[in-house]
């Protein structure tokens, strides 16, 4: 028997455990039993068997990326930002394939979408995310319903800030953001009372930041950065791109046709599980710092702010 030639190839991920909103930088590899997923610079290695995994959305051989489940560790998501995993994967994992997912289903939720079936096929061909396409399909009062929901199911049970200076503060800053970005629709935040150190985008031009951020944030330059790289994310809609990509295509569908149903349900949670890929990443830097510079403000603080989180994390890692 011949042997696999990509035997050993490491691949990149982002991991995260579902118990906390913190989510890392793993190495994956397609083991011989499972996916094998070790924490960059440690040697413990998690084993997810290839009949537990699940994926949410079919791997073809067009995939871009793939975020996996398995019922061996329920609530943890591995995002496989590398199409050639995806693609990989899928010929040891047939049950994540298009096909296998059409044979199991008895009946398609949607029939004679001659149109759907239009827009994926020149979606493989040109080798572009389907979850991106319908989410930029999404209609306007879907996204925002879903980042109202998002917002409400992640800090529901913590209070919003409604001190009358800091909402007018805040204000003035998104109008002088939204203005240097060009914007169509102008972004909201909302500030909520919690202690996690975070701050999120949603859809519909909306972001969630945390009073834990504000007191990390040394000035408001820093701040300014924060919300701008924010800010990035809903430009290029990788909050909609990723929570359809989470819920599956019957419930992205659902939602770019005007339906609603139970695709709304655990919005929060998912939101505060989702990880971006290092291009997802870039592009938000890259957003932030034009924005920056367009709104005449210094972009040290935006660098300065995460190099000094990213070097917290490593000491926390280390102790």
């Amino acid at each position: 028997m011949a042997s696999d030639p990509h035997a050993g190839t490491i691949y990149y991920g982002r991991f995260s455990d579902g118990k906390t909103a913190s989510s890392y930088d793993v190495d994956i590899k397609l083991g011989a039993a499972g996916v094998e997923i070790s924490r960059q610079g440690q040697s413990h290695i998690i084993i997810w068997p290839y009949p537990a995994l699940s994926t949410a959305e079919p791997l073809t051989q067009f995939a871009i990326d793939a975020l996996l489940t398995s019922t061996t560790m329920p609530g943890a998501t591995l995002f496989a930002a590398e199409g050639v995993f995806a693609r990989r994967l899928a010929e040891r994992a047939t049950h994540l394939t298009a096909k296998a997912q059409r044979w199991r289903s008895a009946r398609p939720w949607v029939a004679g979408t001659l149109g759907v079936l239009a827009l994926f096929a020149a979606m493989s061909w040109f080798d572009l995310s389907p979850s991106h396409a319908i989410a930029t399909h999404l209609p306007d009062s879907a996204r925002i319903k879903m980042g109202r929901e998002a917002i409400r199911s992640m800090a529901g049970e913590y209070k919003t800030c409604t001190d009358p200076a800091g909402l007018a503060a805040l204000d003035k800053l998104m109008a002088k953001l939204g203005q240097a970005a060009a914007v169509e629709r102008p972004f909201k935040v909302t500030v909520v009372d919690w202690g996690l150190v975070n701050a999120f985008a949603v859809p519909g031009e909306q972001i969630i930041t945390t009073r834990a951020i504000l007191e990390k944030a040394a000035n408001a330059d820093e701040f300014a950065g924060i919300v701008a790289h924010e800010m990035g994310h809903g430009i290029e809609m990788h909050p909609e791109t990723g929570l359809v990509r989470a819920i599956g295509f019957s419930a992205g569908l659902q939602l770019m046709m005007g339906g609603q149903g139970s695709a709304l349900a655990n919005l929060g949670l998912l939101m505060a599980q989702l990880s971006y890929s290092r291009d997802a990443e870039r592009e938000a830097d890259g957003h932030a710092l034009s924005i920056l510079k367009a709104a005449g403000i210094a972009p040290q603080g935006f660098a300065g702010f995460f190099k000094r989180m990213k070097k917290e994390e490593s000491a926390a890692d280390d102790s």
